[in-house]
């Protein structure tokens, strides 16, 4: 199982409760980034079935980021029955922040990856060499089929390869 993923959101939560900045849910982070990376308008309504919660869930989730000022409601002028969810410019600084921060541990996990993978490269066991063109491997089911075969199993019969010209880099 891959759990790179995993280690980056694990870095990012880290750094972003980390820093002065408000402390969102997974229900509240779901909503900021719902109304500031899909096209608007945004009602209460339509968020709750994009996100498949209830009205009252995504009102609360509203009040908390009102607190914060990274969105707002406003009442549509067209049908005042209707809640528009809008975006703030204090709401666009936190994502790209937020944005910023998980582009970060992407690059502390990669470049971890990367540290590791000499010395699990030096554990991992050798693989066997590729077979050059032209050879064949006669099988245990091939030698069965014909029993005179039989002493050339897991043997490898070479044909002699074509020549071919050997290109070298040109040097600058």
């Amino acid at each position: 199982m891959n759990l790179d993923p995993l280690d980056i959101w694990r870095r990012a939560m880290v750094d972003g409760v980390r820093r002065d900045a408000p402390d969102l849910s997974a229900r509240q982070m779901a909503v900021l980034l719902t109304v500031y990376l899909t096209p608007p308008p945004h009602t209460v309504r339509g968020l709750a079935a994009i996100l498949n919660v209830s009205k009252p869930a995504i009102t609360r989730a509203l009040d908390r980021l009102g607190e914060f000022n990274l969105a707002r409601r406003k009442t549509d002028s067209r049908d005042r029955r209707s809640v528009l969810v809008q975006r703030t410019v204090k709401g666009s600084v936190y994502l790209a922040e937020f944005a910023d921060i998980i582009t970060r541990a992407s690059e502390a996990s990669e470049q971890e990856r990367a540290a590791r993978a000499p010395a699990a490269s030096a554990k991992a066991p050798a693989k066997s060499p590729a077979k050059p063109a032209g050879v064949k491997t006669v099988t245990a089911k091939a030698a069965m089929a014909k029993p005179a075969a039989a002493k050339t199993v897991a043997k490898t019969v070479a044909k002699p390869a074509a020549a071919s010209p050997r290109k070298v880099p040109a040097e600058s």
